[in-house]
């Protein structure tokens, strides 16, 4: 399979920008995982779904719908009723999961092809992401592992929380460069370094 062309290839400046002073407050990153999956279960199948999943992943996920999992590069949130994403390295993660997953349980979506995913990570990952989203992002209000759909000026997005300073954010590809031009001007106060 030929590598995509990231939408974001014009505008991905690696390097420190913004206020510098000190240690930058975030740094963003393209994460480029090889699959990005929606999983859906009817009505009376999510644990059918989620324990086929679970086999596939390989990461725990007893406490999905609520939160979520993080194990090295794979990862899986709820976005809905009966909803995840999940997201790996490995580009046959849809495959995978529908030759696991029954189509008498649920549904699998390829979405590799139409989002792109982003990391925030640094001490001020909250401050900056609390300029785009109306969002509680306390921990206790929004843990590890856990994950949201919302939006920024009517571009959609997915995030979850990856690590107590981290967070992933998937984007559709077409508003990928717009999105990218926002979060770099918010994360312009308290400095940017692009890796």
């Amino acid at each position: 399979m030929a590598e995509q062309i990231s939408p974001l290839a014009p505008v991905y400046l690696h390097g420190r920008h913004g206020n510098a002073e000190g240690l930058p407050g975030v740094t963003l990153t393209e994460t480029r995982p090889g699959s990005i999956v929606q999983i859906g279960a009817w009505p009376g199948r999510q644990a059918a779904v989620l324990a086929a999943a679970t086999g596939v992943l390989g990461v725990p996920l007893a406490n999905l719908p609520r939160a979520g999992a993080v194990s090295g590069h794979r990862a899986i949130f709820g976005i809905g009723p009966g909803l995840w994403l999940a997201s790996d390295q490995v580009e046959d993660l849809g495959e995978r999961l529908l030759g696991a997953i029954g189509p008498q349980d649920g549904t699998v979506t390829d979405l590799s092809h139409g989002r792109i995913a982003l990391r925030i990570a640094g001490p001020r990952a909250e401050w900056v992401l609390s300029k785009l989203f109306a969002l509680d992002f306390a921990p206790d209000a929004f843990p590890v592992e856990a994950g949201r759909a919302t939006a920024h000026h009517d571009i959609f997005v997915q995030l979850q929380r990856t690590r107590e300073d981290a967070f992933d954010l998937y984007v559709f590809r077409s508003f990928a460069r717009s999105f990218w031009h926002s979060l770099c001007h918010a994360a312009e106060e308290v400095g940017y370094e692009v890796v």
